[in-house]
């Protein structure tokens, strides 16, 4: 590897393979380090320049996007969904997840092993970049599923183009995508050197919780069956496993707050990362059972505010080093099975950056903090190419956000085909309103300066919410280190 494109992965600069030409005019940019008013000019996809007046030294002809009084972000990267194909697509797909996430201003997604078959080998891999292709509207990677049997191949596939890496389900799965015992786990650990990501319960703590459940149990109970337990005694396992083996580990979606004080407790530095999910952050135990019912189940559970409030000060001190959404979708009718038949899974990769900004204006987070957990985090767990803050040099993915879109979230503004979400109704603190992928706009809400929508002309409902892409699915693949 040259030592220009080195660098240029360190920094997040690399040039891709083509791009539109555009300017993004008077709006605020949102950075890792501050707020700034600021012009950005993209010529071929990669940012050419930044800062006031920019957008005069473009050419005359090239497109405006007006931002005028509205914020800026990077394009983001949500770490971990679940878009279902192959094989459950009734629930969504790679071109409706696609495009929730393109909606949210999620520039790119890391997609889950368990699907129906399951991706676990290359040939699976393969198949889900080939539907990906032309179809994702949002840059795509997805998960190969650690098992007994392929333990000791992952370390040769981890590096696969479009691999986002290994995950491990140490409890909580289907068919053979489980790992529930050490000495499997081990092995898995010690092949490859890329970051293995890891849903962390205790599989046989979970089968002895379940079979004692009594007949007519209601959702409410769910954080008590998956209790603290479950959660700490794979934790300790797997952060035993990676200070012995030597092997870097992502926590995905931490529930506990037991579970962050044992990381700062451990204090194993870049070998343990952290990674939090909007519904653990602000959906809150027993009250959001009683009012959303299955829809608030997930794995791990929503637990109390007691957990949320150290989950949130994780957040906000650095301890979480990035948000994915678990983005899960079911559709009305599974939901509405009785507990614990019914399916654990929320849909949220839309509705993660609007979450975000009410921590910001109810001031638990900062601006910054957004871009740090929802770009810098994954680029560092990952090892993701070309992904950044804007900055000359950088891919041109971008997120325009009006703050004036406030009120409660609309339903017909969401697009996953799980049709809900506890999130309906929540007051939002801004709303994203055109997303640019490599310098063209690929996603937009009508009426990007706000004026109709300022002046209470839009009356259908979700006006000033509901978008639509513009032009085709433009998702490419994402690239990684190595």
């Amino acid at each position: 590897m040259s030592g220009d494109i080195s660098a240029a992965r360190k920094s997040g600069r690399v040039q891709p393979q083509g791009g539109g030409d555009l300017v993004i005019v008077g709006g605020s940019i949102v950075s890792a380090y501050g707020v700034s008013l600021a012009d950005v000019w993209i010529e071929g996809g990669i940012v050419r320049a930044m800062g006031p007046d920019v957008a005069r030294l473009a050419p005359v002809n090239t497109e405006r996007l007006d931002a005028a009084g509205c914020l800026v972000f990077p394009g983001l990267v949500d770490p971990q969904v679940h878009f279902r194909e192959p094989g459950l697509t009734h629930k969504e797909d790679l071109a409706s997840g696609g495009l929730c996430a393109i909606a949210g201003g999620m520039t790119g997604f890391m997609e889950m092993p368990n699907t129906n078959p399951l991706t676990i080998d290359p040939a699976q891999l393969a198949d889900k970049l080939q539907r990906a292709s032309g179809r994702s509207p949002s840059d795509f990677a997805f998960f190969i599923g650690a098992t007994a049997e392929n333990a000791d191949q992952l370390g040769e596939w981890e590096t696969l183009p479009g691999c986002a890496g290994v995950k491990v389900f140490m409890g909580s799965s289907t068919g053979n995508l489980l790992v529930p015992d050490d000495a499997t786990l081990e092995r898995v650990l010690r092949s490859g050197k890329r970051r293995v990501t890891v849903h962390s319960e205790d599989d046989p703590r979970l089968k002895e919780r379940y079979a004692a459940i009594a007949p007519g149990t209601h959702v409410r109970e769910h954080h008590h069956i998956r209790d603290v337990e479950c959660a700490m005694r794979a934790t300790r396992r797997l952060l035993h496993l990676a200070e012995r083996t030597g092997r870097p580990v992502h926590l995905l979606h931490v529930s506990t707050a037991e579970e962050i004080e044992l990381v700062r407790e451990r204090d194993l530095g870049d070998l343990v990362t952290v990674e939090l999910t909007p519904n653990h952050l602000f959906l809150v135990a027993p009250e959001c059972y009683d009012v959303h019912g299955s829809w608030a189940q997930m794995n791990p559970p929503v637990r109390d505010a007691r957990h949320r409030d150290v989950l949130r000060q994780a957040a906000a001190d650095g301890t979480a080093t990035c948000i994915g959404s678990d983005h899960a979708p079911h559709t009305r009718d599974e939901k509405a099975k009785p507990f614990p038949t019914c399916p654990a899974g929320i849909a949220g990769v839309q509705t993660t950056l609007p979450l975000l900004l009410t921590a910001v204006r109810d001031g638990w987070l900062q601006m910054t903090d957004i871009v740090r957990l929802c770009l810098l985090g994954p680029r560092r767990v990952y090892g993701l190419v070309g992904r950044g803050p804007l900055a000359p040099g950088v891919e041109g993915h971008a997120i325009v956000v009006d703050p004036r879109r406030t009120g409660p979230l609309p339903l017909e503004a969401l697009h996953s085909r799980a049709g809900y979400s506890p999130f309906v109704g929540v007051e939002l603190a801004g709303w994203p309103i055109a997303t640019v992928l490599r310098g063209e706009v690929v996603y937009r809400v009508p009426d990007t300066t706000t004026r109709a929508h300022d002046a209470g002309a839009a009356t259908a409902p979700g006006a000033g919410f509901v978008g639509a892409l513009v032009g085709p699915a433009r998702g490419r693949m994402l690239v990684f280190e190595g």
